[in-house]
């Protein structure tokens, strides 16, 4: 594709900055503003004869024309043409959709890792809520306690249903210093929480990093264009820090919602001494790619290493579990993620009009899995709570309408192979955590089920290590 500048994985969007309605390309019939895609005709013939695109296209204008002549409410060309556009890409997949020019900087701001608003990630939910993925850490969300899973049902006392997820976000972006209201339904609690915010300029801290004695602990909220130095300037503190002592790592990708392809690529390549990391295949063989780690380049000296997983875990961050795992470079520790194994291309429309974000792709794991509606099955299963709430929202993707099936790949129905690298330890892992076991609190690790577990095989590992050089 020659139009193509970005390749995304996430599917979720940062309230108060990437908002998703629908606008692009139409005949100079109907909107001559916007002009023809050069390939419209070649197109037309791969999905049916030019006869039934053109009579189709006159179905659009006579509905068009009626709806502009006769709707109660005088309506403009441009909000009838992206209101359509919108349900096109929208009804493909949950992925795909379109952003006008403003909504289109907004993205690449985004992918900067510096926006305005809220500081929420959101995706939408099926009974036509907003569903928060995870509050970013240090913004008005995650100080105002929104949690992940939280349903937002309405915005300023007005309900979000039959919004799309685009106009939900732009409604919850605003000035830096003005407030907003949102009502939330929330597992567990059976009255709606209301919320007060005041809108900020939203500066992304993507790492999150701390030592755990001789562990170093890495989180990794998402996967915007500075993910990977941000991973090496942790490894580079560390080994500062505690005067090259680090003998294990933890990555955490809990509710990690995705971001850059290349950065999955380049997270991934930080810890692989070798191996294949991810491959894509879309409808042209000529899009179809593959990425390898670069020998040698494991920057921690293939220390032992774990990585968190939960249902959060989303698009990028399921490339790089699924390298690691694959090459057993890594265990995966925690519950299976999200299942969103689907590629979208960034393609900007010409004459300022915005851009679509389009599924072009798949991508599949290094032994061959397409992990699209299925997810990462972890090594070791731990739950982060003992009885799971019960949940509004949708966990994974096939929860979604209009999912991609899961073609292409190692057939859905064969299971990853088995690993016989695992430390006996592993055997001991209780999947849940046990009765008494504290309410977990964010700014108390041991408060952290799923953590504590990851520390107790990362530390077995090392403590393997040591026996083995003696």
């Amino acid at each position: 594709m020659k139009l193509r500048t970005g390749l995304l994985l996430s599917g979720v969007f940062l309230a108060g900055l990437a908002a998703l309605p629908a606008a692009g390309v139409l005949s100079h019939a109907i909107a001559p503003e916007f002009g023809v895609p050069a390939a419209f005709a070649q197109n037309s013939a791969t999905t049916g004869t030019n006869a039934d695109t053109y009579r189709l296209l006159g179905l659009f204008g006579d509905v068009f024309e009626r709806v502009r002549a006769d709707y109660v409410d005088p309506v403009t060309s441009k909000t009838l043409i992206y209101n359509a556009l919108n349900g096109m890409l929208s009804g493909l997949d949950p992925h795909s959709d379109y952003m006008d020019p403003t909504q289109y900087k907004d993205m690449q701001v985004q992918t900067n890792g510096s926006f305005g608003g809220l500081g929420l990630e959101v995706t939408e939910d099926s009974q036509g809520f907003i569903k928060v993925v995870t509050p970013i850490d240090g913004t008005p969300a995650a100080k105002a306690g929104i949690k992940p899973g939280d349903l937002i049902v309405s915005i300023d006392g007005k309900s979000v249903q039959g919004l799309s997820l685009t106009t939900a976000v732009n409604r919850m972006r605003g000035p830096p210093g003005s407030t907003i209201t949102l009502t939330i339904k929330r597992a567990g609690i059976s009255k709606p929480v209301e919320v007060t915010l005041t809108r900020e300029v939203i500066r992304v801290q993507i790492v999150h990093q701390k030592l755990f004695g001789d562990i170093g602990y890495i989180r990794l909220a998402e996967f915007d264009q500075t993910a990977s130095a941000e991973i090496r300037k942790a490894v580079a503190t560390f080994k500062k820090e505690s005067h090259g002592a680090v003998r294990g790592y933890i990555l955490d990708l809990r509710n990690n919602p995705g971001g850059l392809l290349d950065q999955a690529v380049a997270v991934a390549n930080e810890f692989m001494p070798q191996g294949e990391i991810v491959s894509t295949r879309g409808r042209h063989a000529s899009d179809n790619q593959r990425w390898d780690a670069t020998p040698g380049n494991d920057i921690i000296g293939n220390a032992p290493l774990v990585v968190l997983v939960n249902d959060g875990t989303a698009s990028a961050a399921e490339i790089v579990s699924g390298a690691l795992q694959d090459n057993r470079r890594a265990i995966i520790l925690g519950t299976r993620t999200f299942g969103k194994g689907s590629v979208q291309t960034v393609i900007p429309l010409p004459g300022n009009n915005g851009a679509i974000r389009l599924t072009t792709a798949r991508y599949y794991t290094p032994s061959g899995r397409s992990i699209q509606g299925l997810g990462i099955i972890p090594d070791v299963h731990v739950a982060e709570t003992r009885t799971p709430q019960p949940q509004f929202q949708p966990a994974h993707e096939t929860d979604l309408n209009h999912t991609l099936s899961n073609t292409g790949g190692v057939p859905a129905s064969v299971p990853p192979p088995a690993r016989t690298d695992l430390p006996p330890i592993v055997k001991t892992i209780p999947a849940r955590p046990p009765r008494g076991w504290p309410t977990f609190d964010p700014a108390k690790p041991s408060t952290d089920f799923q953590l504590q577990q990851a520390l107790k095989v990362v530390q077995a590992m090392v403590a393997e290590n040591t026996a083995a050089k003696r």
